[in-house]
């Protein structure tokens, strides 16, 4: 059972399912660019201590913010995502290659790559398939991870809000591959040797403006918005008003990262 306080999950804009439940993301890539929070750059600066810093994979990479990050600390990243309109909404970097494939056959040459990573996406592929492709493309000894985000917690007096929002609202609007982020990703399975992982975190300071943006590119509240004709977050905005008070005024949220790597 997942703690209440790491409840309110975020997870990619959905419009209609495509295969293996993956949302649509690309319907609202702009605003799934423009929400997302960056990762830490301890994840990345860890990463590049584990193999040779020269080219990582950052699969489901959708506006690009896994692979700008490890862009920092590898001479060259290739950034694939199934949906163009995604990687067209993806922030450029002088050493990041975007390119338009699935997870599970990247197009990418044998043994070619140093690090493969998945930053909040692999709960959306094909994973037998993308075991293979991931032993077919890494060099030896090269490193798999994968990472989600699963909590917003905003810190008390926000906690039992959010979490009745994921709960009692939102759950049922969810694809089916949300129970591995509900799992904290603890019941998968990398191909390779498992590697122990630093306890890292998100953070920002953001206002009530920016939270209520983050929330509206969840899959769930996109099709709570489709299903009902109003927005989910309008069960919970006088609740959140009264608890946030001066809407100008910064919170300092916090997400801890469930990381998972391994050594093949």
């Amino acid at each position: 059972m997942v703690a209440p306080e790491t409840l309110a999950v975020c997870h990619a804009e959905r419009v209609s399912p495509t295969s293996f439940g993956t949302p649509n993301y690309g319907a609202f890539a702009v605003a799934y660019a423009r929400a997302r929070p960056s990762y830490p750059d301890g994840l990345f600066a860890w990463l590049a201590t584990l193999v040779p810093p020269r080219t990582a994979w950052d699969c489901g990479t959708g506006s690009g913010q896994a692979a700008r990050g490890l862009a920092r600390h590898f001479e060259r990243v290739i950034a694939t995502d199934v949906d163009h309109r995604q990687i067209a909404s993806a922030a450029p970097a002088e050493n990041v290659e975007y390119r338009v494939a699935p997870a599970e056959r990247s197009g990418l040459p044998d043994h070619s790559v140093d690090l493969v990573s998945a930053a909040t996406a692999m709960h959306w592929f094909d994973l037998p398939a993308f075991s293979r492709e991931v032993e077919r493309v890494v060099r030896p000894g090269g490193v798999m991870a994968a990472w989600s985000y699963h909590g917003c917690i905003v810190g008390e007096p926000f906690t039992g809000l959010f979490d009745r929002f994921y709960r009692t609202t939102l759950r049922p609007h969810f694809p089916d591959a949300v129970e591995m982020v509900d799992g904290r990703y603890e019941d998968v399975r990398l191909p390779g040797e498992p590697l122990e992982t630093p306890d890292l975190r998100l953070a920002g300071l953001w206002t009530k403006d920016r939270l209520l943006d983050f929330i509206e590119s969840w899959s769930g509240v996109r099709e709570y918005h489709e299903l009902h004709g109003r927005h989910a977050v309008d069960t919970i905005r006088e609740e959140l008003d009264d608890l946030w008070g001066d809407p100008s005024r910064p919170r300092e949220l916090s997400w801890p990262l469930f990381v998972r790597a391994s050594r093949l």
